[in-house]
């Protein structure tokens, strides 16, 4: 049985190579069911925003500030980003959009995706573009979302707006302190029969053992 290919999109401050390596034990838990394929986001971080790291750690993603990057901004003057911060526009969204667009032309088909932190609350507005038929290139057949929240931004409030019937699972830490459980709930009315993951642990992806099943029995419906 051939696995299932999902892309995977990176936390803020994080970058491809960054996120497959904090994702490690997930690949290897799941390595029989998934191939995990890692994307990055198309805007450099200043290295002067010192606004919430999304690594899991306050390590700086390989190869320094350079390699840090995002999906987009909600202080468009500083060109910097933070989950809490009430915006009425951003900066970046459309480019983000393109090169997942992109990536999915380029190295697709793709059975799912995967989003982490800002990376998870970006895979939310890529399906609902998706659900709203306006990315004719997205076909996801799931999402998997890991610290996901709904944008504080106005200008994105149009991605909530029609039930988003792409098969979720949510992943959500306890001791989550850069996006609190609470965050990632509010995602939940958006999604129709979303699947949830709750975990012990912070800001991170979990992987442990005692995690597989509930991942296996979501992904084999798709297998």
């Amino acid at each position: 049985m051939a696995p299932l290919r999902v892309l995977c999109i990176h936390g803020y401050r994080q970058n491809g190579s960054s996120f497959r390596e904090k994702t490690g034990a997930l690949r290897k838990l799941l390595k029989k069911q998934v191939e995990l394929v890692y994307m990055n986001a198309p805007h450099s971080i200043n290295s002067e925003d010192t606004s919430e790291k999304e690594s899991g750690s306050d390590a700086p993603a390989p190869g320094g500030c350079e390699d840090s990057r995002g999906w987009w901004f909600s202080d468009v003057q500083a060109r910097s980003f933070s989950a809490q911060q009430q915006c009425e526009e951003s900066l970046g969204i459309d480019e983000s959009v393109a090169v997942v667009r992109e990536a999915v032309k380029d190295q697709g088909p793709f059975d799912g995706i995967l989003g982490f932190s800002q990376g998870a609350a970006f895979v939310a507005m890529l399906c609902s573009l998706q659900e709203r038929r306006l990315e004719h290139e997205f076909s996801f057949r799931f999402a998997i979302l890991v610290a996901g929240f709904r944008s504080a931004c106005t200008e994105h409030n149009t991605f909530y707006s029609a039930p988003i019937q792409i098969p979720s699972l949510h992943v959500f830490g306890l001791e989550d302190r850069v996006i609190p459980g609470s965050m990632s709930k509010e995602l939940l009315p958006f999604f129709l029969e979303p699947k949830v993951l709750e975990h012990p642990g912070g800001h991170f992806v979990p992987a442990a053992s005692a995690h597989r099943q509930t991942y296996q029995d979501f992904l084999k419906t798709f297998q």
